[in-house]
């Protein structure tokens, strides 16, 4: 198998540290690797508690004018492989995927999950069709992150062999630190995220409220303009069972997460969701909505559950087996961290030179590491016949 050499270069909208991760791992094995954005970080992430992760051995380009960018995208070397965030409402991305286009340079796009739902889901579908159409001769491939994305893209007509499940892939430092069983605290779910409508907490509160116990409690990390409206309703609702804790930072974020029971995330859409991952890496089970991109590693990892987004009934019956299930020892803990560890930057930075050894005919077509052939850690068989599995991708 051919060590691939080519520099591989990120552009993004921010330095993510969803993204950032990974390039930096590349950098670790050898790649030469670039990470071009138009700014370090946004407002709104910054008021989310976001840092500028670290990009030690990757070079950095700040590009924040169209004319920034395309000077960068025109200094690129030429051979090199190009990671483009979307191909649609991605800023000054698209001008540098559009120069690099004219160079012919070798092309792949990174993309979520897309909201096709209502009449705007119609619009997206039709635009993403005419887009994947008019680039169809410029991308070797799409690295299609979320549960459904893979078959979308697919549907859209960029053909089955040029279309790889991804995820966001974090760093390998979130494994769980051993602690002792607590067996008479109430069961601890965990919301993360902005209390904005399309996070539903509303949804998650009132899923709570249905369950026959009330041996359970509600953490709450976040802000945002419905905050005020559900703190009064969800207090009602819970009998003062719910703590707030506001906007804290993602470091403080994750200690939260190690000692919750569960992960909820009820969003009616969400791209990715990496509050999911994260939590699995420390080792807590997730439950999340279907519309979310992460159920594709809720599904694998053998833990939490998947409901239909938007059905309260549905989320409540999963909460409340969870709760029969018990509270997670820590030896459960640890299986699941260490499964997790097929979300990591180590494990995402093999995968993704697997596809890039297979585009260029060096390789079997890889296997996604958080859907690898086996018997997860709990005892179940490991889920790959998920509705975007590769093989059911290629009978589309």
């Amino acid at each position: 198998m051919t060590r691939i050499t080519h520099p591989i270069w990120f552009w993004q909208r921010i330095v993510s540290p969803h993204m950032a991760g990974l390039a930096v791992e590349m950098g670790k094995r050898g790649h030469n690797v670039t990470y071009v954005a138009e700014r370090e970080m946004s407002e709104e992430r910054r008021r989310q508690g976001w840092t500028v992760p670290d990009l030690s051995n990757v070079a950095l380009h700040l590009a924040p004018s169209v004319n920034e960018m395309r000077q960068v995208a025109q200094n690129a070397p030429e051979g090199a492989i190009h990671l483009g965030q979307g191909i649609r409402g991605n800023g000054l991305v698209s001008i540098a995927q559009s120069v690099l286009r004219q160079r012919a340079a070798r092309q792949w796009v990174m993309m979520e999950t897309v909201d096709d739902s209502g009449w705007r889901g119609l619009m997206r579908r039709l635009e993403y069709r005419r887009l994947f159409y008019r680039w169809r001769s410029h991308i070797e491939g799409v690295l299609a992150i979320g549960s459904v994305t893979p078959r979308w893209v697919v549907e859209r007509g960029v053909p089955w062999e040029r279309v790889f499940p991804f995820v966001y892939f974090l760093l390998d430092d979130a494994m769980v630190p051993p602690r002792k069983e607590i067996t008479d605290a109430p069961f601890r779910f965990l919301f993360v995220g902005q209390i904005i409508e399309r996070k539903r907490l509303n949804l998650l509160v009132d899923a709570l409220s249905m369950l026959p116990r009330e041996d359970f409690e509600l953490i709450v990390i976040g802000d945002g303009p419905s905050s005020q409206y559900l703190r009064l309703w969800a207090d009602h609702a819970l009998n003062g069972r719910v703590k707030w804790d506001g906007q804290i930072p993602m470091a403080e974020v994750r200690e939260r997460m190690s000692a919750a029971d569960c992960l909820v995330l009820p969003s009616r859409h969400d791209g990715w969701g990496a509050v999911v991952s994260e939590a699995l890496m420390a080792g807590t089970q997730a439950v999340c909505s279907d519309r979310c991109g992460a159920a594709e590693a809720v599904r694998a990892s053998g833990a939490g559950g998947v409901f239909r987004s938007g059905d309260t009934g549905e989320l409540s019956r999963i909460l409340q087996r969870l709760m029969a299930e018990g509270r997670p020892n820590p030896d459960r803990r640890r299986h699941l961290a260490s499964w997790a560890k097929s979300l990591a930057v180590s494990a995402g930075a093999h995968y993704l030179e697997s596809i890039f050894q297979h585009s260029e005919g060096d390789a079997e077509v890889p296997t996604p590491p958080w859907r690898a052939v086996g018997r997860n850690n709990f005892g179940s068989e490991t889920n790959l016949s998920s509705s975007c599995s590769i093989e059911r991708v290629r009978s589309v």
